[in-house]
């Protein structure tokens, strides 16, 4: 994804979205839509691979899905009734075409695509195997690891080498793949990344977020279960099957896709993302009161958040802080001029709501808190009385290896600081978050069952739920792992 305009990598940044059409005249026109609706989680590139029935046609292009892929020659380019699509960001390294998915490739089966959401904490262990074994690579991505674990496989079908290959994965990541006759979607066995199935009359349909259907006006069928791979290879019910390669295991999603990443009008789990980031802020009233005047969300995750707060503690919700939604790529590498200007290029302070009332901002996490200060410093200008910090998460005190873009746990502020010297830092009146249990109240929970975690929620808590090879290796002999990891 671009660089957000905190300028100090100060944000969390979005996964990646997949997408997959199989049995559709128009089926890159239908991913093209779909990933449209997915861009929230992935600015950076796009692209998408369909079949014709005589050859697979691959666009990848950087920067956004309109940009690119609503054009009609490029739609034309991709004919053909199966295609999946990705938009992607990057958490390390800079954007490149080639790091772009979806990737293909002709195995021994036949032509082969797959796209990727998510991170595998063994990819680079894997990599360096496979290159001393004489694999050679054209990515930095961790993907493209599971591209040559296929080709590798001693098996004679393509679902076989597939689930070989996951076999050999950890880490969290959600699949889109194809080939000639079968659309592929595969989740990982704790689920930690979403996929989800869906249906426009006869067509299946696989993607990250529920949304993406309704951009086209297909039918939610079902969340695609942890440790399952789903083959599409015909129209209607009898066009599907189902494997369960892994052994049993409850599921652990992704925390953060409630608290961030999904969009607010999407379904994880049943449940409403919208619904569930208001009943945060309820709660958040409820265990962090402060004594106010108006609640001001910041822009745009911290709205539902800020809804809940004001309708539990009863002050009025006001818009303290205006979003600029169409500050251009001018600004992606501003000069230093320019970044002295700080969030002012995303965010303006409403003078007329703010000036002389003591104001509760409503945010959804703080990762090193520069942004956080520089929020609060423009809210104070404005004219506020007072401004108490309250954060719909709890405090990140621990680095992501699944595909979130956090910092080292030396640059979490959270990881480093009491809540006092927090507060301090970021120059509020008072700083605070929802417990931990509370994020599980909000999510249907009596609270956090430590014995078996119902969610993927290490970065309050410590608790990784696979193993770490990668940063095991680092830590251990960092020269023994080539720096080119670059997430899906």
């Amino acid at each position: 994804m671009w660089k957000d305009f905190d300028l100090d990598g100060d944000l969390l940044r979005e996964e990646c979205g997949v997408f997959g059409v199989f049995g559709h005249p128009d089926a890159a026109a239908l991913t093209a839509l779909g990933l449209h609706a997915l861009q929230h989680r992935g600015q950076e590139a796009a692209g998408i691979c369909a079949y014709d029935g005589r050859q697979f046609n691959l666009e990848r292009r950087l920067g956004l899905v309109g940009d690119h892929f609503t054009k009609e020659k490029t739609i034309q380019r991709l004919a053909g009734d199966v295609a999946i699509g990705h938009v992607r960001y990057s958490t390390t390294g800079t954007t490149i075409l080639r790091n772009v998915q979806p990737f293909f490739a002709e195995l021994a089966t036949g032509g082969f695509a797959i796209a990727h959401n998510g991170n595998l904490t063994n990819g680079l262990t894997l990599r360096r195997e496979l290159i001393q074994s004489g694999a050679i690579f054209q990515s930095t991505s961790d993907t493209e690891v599971i591209l040559h674990l296929v080709a590798h496989a001693p098996h004679r079908r393509l679902i076989e080498r597939f689930i070989d290959a996951l076999k050999q994965v950890e880490g969290g990541y959600a699949l889109v793949a194809m080939t000639e006759k079968k659309l592929i979607g595969a989740r990982d066995p704790l689920g930690i990344r979403p996929l989800v199935l869906g249906r426009l009359d006869d067509t299946w349909l696989l993607a990250s977020e529920t949304v993406a259907f309704d951009i086209i006006g297909a039918e939610f069928v079902r969340e695609v279960k942890n440790g399952e791979v789903v083959m599409i290879t015909g129209q209607g019910e009898n066009g599907i099957q189902s494997f369960f390669p892994f052994p049993e295991q409850p599921e652990r999603p992704c925390i953060f896709e409630y608290i961030y990443f999904a969009r607010p009008d999407s379904i994880l789990g049943g449940r409403s993302v919208y619904e569930v980031r208001k009943a945060m802020g309820r709660i958040l009233a409820r265990e962090a009161p402060a004594e106010a005047d108006i609640v001001v969300p910041v822009p745009d995750s911290g709205v539902p958040a800020a809804l809940g707060y004001a309708e539990e503690s009863g002050m009025p919700f006001e818009l303290g802080i205006i979003r600029n939604h169409y500050v251009g790529r001018t600004f992606i590498e501003p000069t230093q001029k320019i970044r002295a200007l700080g969030v002012k290029l995303k965010h303006n302070a409403n003078r007329a709501v703010l000036e002389g009332k003591r104001v509760v901002l409503i945010d959804d996490s703080i990762v090193r808190g520069t942004t956080s200060k520089k929020i609060v410093q423009m809210v104070r200008e404005a004219g506020a009385a007072e401004v108490h910090m309250r954060i719909a998460s709890p405090p990140i005190t621990h680095p992501d290896y699944y595909g979130i873009d956090t910092p080292s746990r030396e640059q979490l502020l959270a990881a480093n600081h009491t809540l006092e010297e927090m507060e301090a830092f970021i120059e509020a009146d008072s700083l605070r978050f929802i417990s931990v249990d509370g994020i599980y109240r909000a999510l249907g929970h009596t609270g956090r069952d430590d014995a078996q975690p119902q969610y993927t929620d290490h970065c309050f808590t410590g608790d990784y739920p696979t193993p770490l090879a990668d940063q095991e290796d680092r830590e251990t002999d960092p020269k023994q792992l080539p720096l080119l990891a670059d997430s899906a």
